[in-house]
């Protein structure tokens, strides 16, 4: 059974989804793919659906009722692929804002020893490119603030671009991650760190989206602005038993 699976959570990304898909289909590592739609209005369960007739028992669909948030959809691919007993579990967005081929940089870092990989826009300087300069700084100093409240040292902690290996997410005891916008990105990093896992940072272009709409919005920053005080005062009263 191949040992990798890219999940990948969707809602209205009928412009880009089977693009996606067949990209990643194409590199050269045999990735399966687990889509979590959370009932796209624009039919983009439909056209996966219609792909899984020609992409057997490597592209794979869960469907959920209405929007549920970014980290209960990760949360529930999460728990999927360990029950499938994967050992290489990616995060990766459906708008090509991560490039497929560095699934491939990802997988081979946690080859080297690493517990858990991002791609990171932040590790050389900034790596972005399309963003208006308000959102990179926005983007830049949240991780700056994220280490300076956590004392962890990611420089890119709201990334959304990863691989876990298997043994991280069978620890972290996944029903106590709280938060479920640009806060879960943070909150799984520190998990991490806390049990006692490698996190590793590998340099990535992150090239915002062409088609289709940003799910960005203001409450998801400040969910993660107030969730990050709240993470570090949750955790002085918890014990992260090592992995």
């Amino acid at each position: 059974m191949p040992d990798s699976i890219v999940i990948i959570p969707t809602y209205n990304e009928k412009e880009n989804i089977e693009r996606m898909i067949r990209k990643v289909f194409s590199l050269p590592h045999d990735f399966h793919i687990l889509i979590i739609d959370d009932g796209s209005p624009d039919g983009t369960q439909n056209i996966v659906k219609q792909l899984q007739l020609e992409y057997t028992d490597k592209l794979f669909i869960e469907e959920r009722a209405g929007k549920q948030g970014l980290g209960t959809a990760y949360i529930h691919g999460f728990k999927w692929s360990i029950a499938h007993q994967y050992d290489y579990i990616f995060e990766m967005d459906a708008d090509f804002s991560h490039n497929p081929d560095d699934l491939l940089k990802l997988r081979q870092a946690c080859i080297d020893g690493a517990d858990a990989v991002i791609g990171s826009r932040y590790i050389n300087g900034v790596n972005v490119v399309n963003w208006p300069m308000s959102r990179v700084l926005m983007s830049y100093f949240a991780s700056v603030y994220v280490r300076f409240i956590t004392g962890i040292d990611v420089r890119d902690a709201t990334a959304g671009f990863m691989c876990y290996k298997r043994k991280v997410l069978e620890t972290i005891q996944l029903n106590k991650v709280k938060f479920v916008g640009y806060a879960f990105q943070i909150e799984m990093k520190y998990t991490t760190i806390k049990h006692g896992f490698k996190l590793v940072e590998v340099p990535i272009i992150f090239t915002d989206r062409t088609l289709g709409t940003s799910k960005m919005s203001t409450s998801i920053f400040r969910e993660a602005f107030f969730g990050v005080i709240q993470m570090k005062i949750n955790s002085i009263f918890r014990k992260y038993p090592e992995g």
